[in-house]
């Protein structure tokens, strides 16, 4: 009888000296994997089509999309660097101070229709996006290249040349090229604006729909 009772003493003993090491290491694994988990950021560094131009801030797709994932609990922080009229020039000069204020685990970069739009130099818009590319891959973040389209009417030789470059990148960097967001939408003209350029308010939610399904599997 004093056997038994020893031995189970011996086992509670041994049981209350090692359950909270354990429940420890349990909350500190849960803890770290939270903390991976908050420290995702996507950083979008982009031009009007993603700073909701035109319409208030809460109605663009970016500000949609943050919703959608905060909603379904996911814990991925958006920051919107997009400006209105930016260009492949701007970007790269905004770029390095972005990094260093915001540390992104992921970039997202959708510049260059403006460069298309002024007719600018193919050839430099190709250096600006590769830069933007090596500057972000150099901070550590993972980065996706947005594919960009422009009106037919800047000549065939011109808008190839245009298309042909977010591939030539993206496959040159070995990174993501995400699919035109507005390739469906802009052939609704009660999806546009007035301009014939930008998406309006009913367009954002199926563009925030679009790139859940394009962002969601590479950023999570």
């Amino acid at each position: 009888m004093f056997k038994i009772h020893r031995r189970f003493s011996v086992r509670q003993a041994l049981l209350v000296l090692f359950l909270p090491l354990l429940l420890l290491a349990d909350q500190s694994f849960a803890q770290s994997q939270q903390s991976e988990k908050a420290n995702t950021s996507l950083l979008i560094l982009g031009d009007s089509l993603s700073a909701a131009y035109g319409l208030q801030t809460h109605n663009g797709w970016v500000s949609l999309l943050q919703k959608r994932w905060a909603d379904e609990a996911l814990q991925i922080e958006i920051i919107n660097a997009a400006i209105s009229g930016d260009t492949t020039d701007g970007g790269l000069s905004r770029l390095p101070g972005l990094l260093e204020q915001h540390s992104p685990s992921h970039v997202l970069i959708e510049l260059g229709g403006n460069d298309g739009l002024q007719g600018h130099s193919i050839t430099k818009m190709k250096k600006n996006l590769n830069k933007m590319i090596d500057l972000a891959q150099s901070s550590g973040a993972i980065v996706f290249l947005q594919d960009m389209e422009i009106p037919p009417n800047y000549g065939k030789r011109y808008t190839s040349m245009f298309a042909d470059a977010f591939d030539d990148v993206a496959q040159n960097q070995d990174v993501p090229l995400i699919p035109f967001f507005l390739e469906s939408v802009a052939l609704d003209r009660s999806l546009m604006q007035r301009d014939g350029i930008h998406p309006n308010k009913e367009a954002q939610p199926l563009i925030a729909e679009f790139m859940d399904t394009k962002l969601r599997p590479l950023v999570e």
